[in-house]
Parts: C-alpha cells; structure tokens; sequence
C-alpha cells in the first residue's frame, strides 16, 4: 500500500535522495532513518522488503540482507512537502546494527508502548508455552478472558475512588493489558481500533 507516492519530487534533494523515516507498523515506534532514490523505492514495492540507497557504498542495500533482520513493506507516504518518505513495515528481529530494536534510543515513554504490548501479546499467543498467564488465559476463551476485563475494570474505577493516583495506574495497566488480551482472543489489531477512532473523531 502506498499514498501519492507520484507526488514526490526527487529534484529537491542532492543526488536525488529523499529520506526515508521507518515506524513499525504494529507498535508505531521510529525504527530508523534510510535515504532512498527513485530506484530503492521502486524495489521496495516490488519485492515487499525495505531497499534503501546506501550513501557511503554508492549502491541499493535491501535492510538485512546480510543480518537477516529485515523489513517487511506496509506502506509509504510522502510528507506534505513531497521531499520525505514515511515507510511503515514489519521488523523481522532488530532494526540497529548494535542488536537494539530502534536506531533511536527510547528515552521516553510514549504511545507506542501500548502498540508494543499488543505485540508482545500477539507473540506470546503464537509462540508462548502453554503455561504462561497469556496462553492460559487465551486457552480459555472469552468467558475467562472476558471476566478478567469486567473485573479490572471494576478495580480501576474502585482505586479511582479510593485508592489514589498511583493505585488508579496499576489498576489501569492491569485493565489494558487483559482488555488487549480480550481483542487477540477475538482476532482484533489494536489498528482496527485505531480506524474505528478515527472515523468517530472525523463524524463528530
């Protein structure tokens, strides 16, 4: 999937290289920094893995071909200059070359910790052992995972009553984290959400 794409212009930059930001698309956090050209872009759609235009070896580098740690293309969009490019992608183990997850050190906290929970919930479903708090309670499907939420959720607004601040966001993160548990039961991407948020905020 690509957005405008056609709109860019390569003309705007020395040696007709446009940057390339990359979020990954299941947790949204920045991965890293490349610089494509046209031809980078192109390979990039056509083989479905993030090809970059390597500056120092003066030649196309698909991300991982050596290390394995690729990118799995989603989507790209230009900004609203048409002289960068955001790519969301899939990351195939760690982004950076020192074996972090992002080129960019995670300083703070942000939203995209909610989309890596999801992530580490989708994991564990897939690839988790069968005794762990996440599998048991996948295993027992919506009635057990369901009853978690109600519970949580009466815990929340109990602690928000009563408890503080501080007992409010443990409640809360308990909430959230069997609420994200409730939506991989269900085969629900936390982006599915997002699209629904967004089209309330667009009818209201």
């Amino acid at each position: 999937m690509s957005d405008n794409l056609s709109t860019l212009d390569w003309r705007k930059t020395t040696g007709g290289l446009l940057p390339a930001i990359v979020q990954d698309a299941r947790t949204a956090r920045v991965l890293m920094l490349g610089y494509l050209n046209e031809e980078a872009l192109q390979r990039t759609l056509s083989t479905g893995f993030v090809t970059f235009y390597s500056r120092s070896r003066q030649c196309l580098w698909r991300k991982g071909a050596t290390s394995g740690n690729t990118l799995r293309f989603v989507s790209a969009t230009p900004d609203c200059d048409s002289d960068a490019v955001l790519i969301r992608a899939v990351p195939d183990g760690p982004t950076c070359h020192t074996g972090a997850v992002s080129c960019f050190a995670a300083e703070e906290i942000g939203p995209e910790t909610l989309g890596e929970l999801a992530e580490i919930i989708r994991r564990r479903a897939e690839k988790g052992i069968e005794t762990s708090y996440t599998r048991r309670l996948l295993n027992g499907g919506v009635n057990v995972y369901g009853a978690k939420v109600i519970e949580e959720a009466e815990e929340v607004v109990h602690a928000a009553a009563q408890e503080g601040k501080r007992r409010t966001i443990e409640e809360a993160a308990d909430l959230l984290y069997h609420l994200f548990v409730l939506l991989r039961g269900q085969s629900i991407e936390l982006s599915e959400v997002a699209q629904e948020l967004c089209r309330r905020r667009k009818d209201s």
